[in-house]
């Protein structure tokens, strides 16, 4: 399974905290989800580590990815990176493309109920196209993130995104195309279980052309958190991707894992 084209950017963990410091956030439910983006910016003095890991079943290939998140001086806007490493059945592992994001937090705030960030990315060429873990060439990606509160224990996420490769592989400008969906539900204080639907339309470059492929996912999964004295904040989350349509047969286990803390006071 490859779901490359969405460079995930995490948002703030604010719905599973206790601390004094995330005390005043109403919102019930506030954290990352796994394939899907949320519209909840970081919040001033807190960056977020974000850690996810993929392996398909009935296979060796794999993809890791690391996020870091800052705010600049507030939630309006962030700064993050993605740095992925992903393993190739018979070409080896390495580094994959880079993502530089920035976000806008152009509607939402601590006591909304409609939440929209627009995402802004740099895919940087750092991963070996032959050996299938980059495209060769930088690219752009653009995404957009709407997040509306339901009720004190259900929230919805929308996604909608382009990626524009250039001179992809050398030969071609390529596109692709993103939608997506997901349903969050808070069954206790600091459990959350969580239903993601993801459809994706990815061009590629060759030497006879382009050729474009679609694919489509369902995630269901389950996130629950730990907080420590100090504001530091720990989600761990699972969850088992199926492929579906084309994408049949296409299923992996998902890992996901973030540390959140304030880096002033």
């Amino acid at each position: 399974m490859r779901l490359r084209l969405v460079v995930t950017t995490g948002v703030s963990s604010t719905l599973l905290a206790t601390s004094p410091l995330f005390a005043q956030v109403p919102l019930p439910i506030a954290d990352n989800s796994f394939l899907i983006e949320e519209a909840y910016n970081q919040e001033a003095g807190v960056v977020q580590h974000i850690g996810t890991f993929s392996r398909a079943d009935g296979g060796d290939a794999w993809d890791f990815s690391f996020t870091q998140e800052w705010p600049l001086g507030g939630i309006q806007h962030q700064l993050s990176f993605t740095l992925p490493v992903q393993n190739e059945a018979g070409l080896g592992t390495g580094v994959g493309d880079v993502g530089l994001n920035y976000r806008y937090q152009l509607a939402g705030n601590d006591s909304a109920v409609l939440h929209v960030a627009p995402r802004f990315t740099v895919l940087l060429p750092t991963g070996s196209e032959p050996n299938g873990r980059g495209v060769g060439s930088a690219g752009f990606q653009g995404n957009l993130p709407l997040s509306y509160v339901l009720g004190p224990a259900i929230a919805t996420h929308l996604n909608a995104g382009l990626t524009l490769i250039p001179d992809d592989a050398g030969s071609a400008t390529t596109t692709g195309f993103n939608l997506g969906a997901s349903a969050i539900w808070r069954v206790r204080r600091a459990v959350n279980l969580m239903l993601e639907a993801i459809w994706l339309s990815t061009e590629s470059a060759g030497a006879g052309g382009t050729v474009r492929e679609e694919s489509a996912f369902l995630n269901p999964g389950v996130r629950w958190a730990f907080d420590f004295p100090g504001g530091l904040q720990i989600v761990p989350g699972l969850a088992y991707t199926i492929g579906l349509g084309p994408s049949s047969g296409d299923d992996a286990v998902f890992l996901y894992l973030s540390f959140e803390h304030p880096f002033k006071r």
